[in-house]
């Protein structure tokens, strides 16, 4: 048997997590039937993905075969699940619904629209969900002949996009987890490693710390300069950039950390660049309030950015993408710190603040804090990195 690695001794961080309870998902669906209720919308089609989890509890997997919720607009919940699922589907169940199954021989889509005939509902208008599969609305539409639909951006949007206390505290655990696996790895890179070497450090400190880890992205030298990363080898040298962006889930919920520091002695170029991403995370706490529209907070960093040089806009050098992302259930979620988004902040809203710096060809630099909208303006879920000596 293998010797346990370094990471087996840190302590788990989840003691005292508490899971979303069921009455938080009956409020949820509450204010999703009310809202319904008032446009004439007759029910919501979820099928899996975080949208189902959010509001039954139930995490499942897409395939082929459909599993998926009718929330109608008043009653029960339906469930349609293949039959040889239904067990493992109901581990997770986490409201009362009335589940259908469906054998391999029959159409979940004929189990779906009887549920809502049961309902009431012969013909009439439902949403869909925006990340349901094409071939899943145009069974149901087949399978009922009578039904109209619409979008239901809004109405999931309106329901998820103000995190409660109990969803906080869920992305404050996994946030402190992922900081303090960053913390581990940052003490342990040596000459000579590679990103699988510098992730693998990461993801078994995040399991140690009991998170779920969600991705370890490690990027060296010139591939810091392209956010997402670059397939060309990658080691650690003398004057190398390392970028780190990791996070995890606890209880499915999410956090997004990145740190970039310079191992070994860094150049004047590298701490310059360092100090001013520094400060655009800074300017964009600084630029966020209540009501304020969240593109103006990248307005006002990418105006800074443009100020020391670089740029314009969204050109390179510079910041070539958004300031940052909505975060929750899922890494990337409405709404967005982007030239345009006119969504005013709001008390609950929460964000990723990440306005990096990328010089094609050098090197790049991003920090990434994980924040939430208060009343009296951000709160930050990590203390944000202190110096280039000093990143985590």
């Amino acid at each position: 048997m293998a010797e346990p690695g370094p990471a087996a001794a840190l302590t788990s961080l989840t003691g005292n997590v508490k899971p979303i309870t069921t009455d938080e998902r009956n409020q949820r669906i509450h204010r999703l039937q009310t809202l319904m209720s008032g446009q004439k919308i007759g029910a919501l089609i979820v099928e899996s993905g975080s949208t189902l989890e959010y509001f039954t509890g139930v995490v499942w997997r897409r395939s082929e075969r459909t599993t998926a919720a009718i929330i109608p607009a008043s009653g029960r919940v339906l469930i349609v699940t293949p039959e040889f699922e239904e067990p493992s589907v109901r581990e997770t169940l986490g409201i009362d619904a009335d589940v259908r199954i469906w054998s391999e021989h029959e159409s979940p889509f004929e189990r779906m629209v009887q549920g809502l005939r049961d309902r009431g509902m012969k013909a009439g208008t439902i949403a869909i969900e925006p990340t349901v599969r094409f071939f899943i609305v145009d069974g149901i539409l087949r399978a009922s002949n009578g039904y109209k639909t619409v979008p239901g951006d809004e109405l999931v949007r309106a329901c998820r996009l103000i995190k409660s206390p109990a969803e906080l505290a869920l992305m404050q655990t996994a946030n402190d987890i992922t900081l303090e696996a960053l913390r581990f790895t940052h003490a342990r890179v040596t000459r000579g490693m590679r990103p699988a070497d510098i992730a693998g450090l990461t993801d078994a400190a995040t399991a140690a710390l009991g998170g779920t880890p969600e991705f370890s992205m490690v990027l060296l030298n010139e591939a810091s300069a392209y956010p997402h990363g670059s397939k060309q080898p990658q080691v650690v040298r003398d004057g190398s950039i390392i970028l780190m962006d990791c996070g995890c889930t606890v209880q499915s919920y999410q956090s997004d950390i990145s740190r970039t520091w310079v191992f070994g002695e860094a150049s004047a170029r590298q701490r310059k660049v360092w100090n001013t991403v520094k400060r655009g995370q800074e300017i964009a706490l600084e630029t966020a309030k209540v009501g304020v529209p969240a593109g103006q907070v990248d307005d006002a960093v990418r105006a800074y950015y443009a100020s020391e040089g670089w740029g314009p806009g969204y050109k390179l050098p510079g910041l070539s993408h958004r300031t940052g992302h909505g975060i929750g259930l899922d890494g990337h979620e409405s709404a967005y710190l982007v030239h345009g988004d006119a969504t005013p902040l709001q008390a609950g809203m929460c964000f990723s603040d990440e306005p990096g710096i990328y010089i094609p060809g050098e090197f790049g630099v991003r920090l990434e804090d994980c924040w939430h909208m208060t009343p009296e303006g951000p709160q930050t879920f990590t203390p944000l990195a202190k110096s280039l000596d000093d990143p985590i």
